[in-house]
């Protein structure tokens, strides 16, 4: 059984521990609330795993640049372009959307995209932070090359994920936040941390053949695009992962395809990874109330429509996240032990206090 632990806990470990790698203490605790809240919404492959290797060590060797200065390239009435300095991604996200919240409530609809950025952990956090002014969020990004396209066998998208969240009255929010492949590269990081095969459809081996190996999928081989194989409409998830890749890379300035560098420590310049926020205020279009009655009426008709045989509930996009959040707040956060052994290496190594 894993070990579980509070979440106030550990996003105060992960501050601490940015802070003392060089990052200033707002960016940190933003960077710490995105990462803990991945965890607490059962998105593991994009939390405090992930720590170490692409932020605090890239921190540290001098690849992320900890005191950005973000700058506006352009901005107008509903549009906003941003460079973030080679800054994390998670502090420039959330800024970047909390300035398009606050446009889209002068303007009913309000974009930004940023370029020069880095990994920004899961976008679906980005998404529902529009959730809470009674707007539509939506986050988009880019990122290393993982992803095969149709048809071929070399890495040279990412997995480009598309978050969206639409708030209801009674019932949960509406929260999709989905990689535009069959999974993220996370996910077969974590079945291999446990040593694990994966299941067959998740991605290929060097050859661009269908493979259960977690490592070989990630030493060479490469993820299927959101449906797989051609013959099992793969070439969607291919045409979804190039549309990202347009609005936040092309659309941005940011790199784009084999452009985006992956997270090293060793990597000769910045991996220029580009995002793409947008705000809808709901009041633009209809009222609010009236809006929500719509969307719980909307939510319940899929969730009460006849069950396949041997099930018993229909889900929501957002809905088994929000059920572990309320779980995981309850009893802790479970932690693996291969995370828990690259955190205390962080805290040895920065002179940090191990809390647990």
């Amino acid at each position: 059984m894993r070990k579980r632990v509070e979440a106030e806990a550990l996003q105060k470990l992960a501050t601490d521990l940015l802070v003392a790698a060089g990052v200033p203490h707002e960016d940190a605790q933003i960077t710490a609330w995105a990462l803990v809240l991945a965890d607490l919404r059962g998105v593991e492959s994009h939390g405090v795993a992930r720590l170490g290797n692409y932020y605090v060590d890239r921190v540290r060797a001098g690849v992320i640049n900890p005191r950005p200065n973000v700058r506006t390239v352009h901005e107008g009435p509903s549009v906003i372009v941003l460079d973030a300095d080679n800054g994390l991604g998670q502090p420039v996200a959330y800024r970047a959307m909390e300035r398009c919240i606050a446009k889209a409530k002068e303007a009913g609809v309000a974009c930004v995209a940023v370029r020069n950025s880095n990994h920004f952990g899961a976008a679906g956090v980005y998404a529902m932070q529009a959730l809470q002014h009674d707007m539509i969020g939506l986050a988009l990004t880019n990122s290393q090359p993982l992803v095969i396209p149709t048809y071929g066998r070399k890495r040279i998208l990412g997995t480009n994920p598309i978050a969206f969240a639409a708030p209801a009255g009674k019932e949960r929010a509406f929260v999709l936040d989905m990689a535009t492949s069959v999974v993220p590269i996370g996910k077969v990081e974590v079945w291999r941390r446990r040593g694990e095969l994966v299941p067959l459809g998740w991605g290929a081996d060097a050859e661009g053949l269908p493979t259960t190996s977690p490592e070989a999928i990630i030493r060479g081989g490469g993820l299927f695009p959101l449906g797989g194989a051609a013959e099992t409409a793969g070439y969607k998830g291919y045409g979804l992962a190039a549309m990202v890749d347009i609005l936040c890379g092309v659309l941005s300035g940011a790199a784009f395809l084999t452009g985006v560098l992956p997270p090293s420590t060793t990597q000769e310049r910045p991996s220029d990874v580009g995002h793409f926020l947008a705000a809808l205020d709901i009041g633009a279009f209809r009222p609010i109330d009236e809006f929500k009655q719509d969307m719980d009426r909307f939510i319940r008709e899929l969730k009460e429509s006849p069950k396949a045989a041997g099930q018993e509930r229909i889900f929501i996009a957002g809905e088994k996240e929000f059920e572990a959040e309320e779980e995981r707040r309850r009893h802790g956060i479970p932690l693996d032990s291969k995370v828990e052994e690259e955190l205390k290496r962080l805290c040895q190594e920065l002179a940090v206090p191990w809390p647990f």
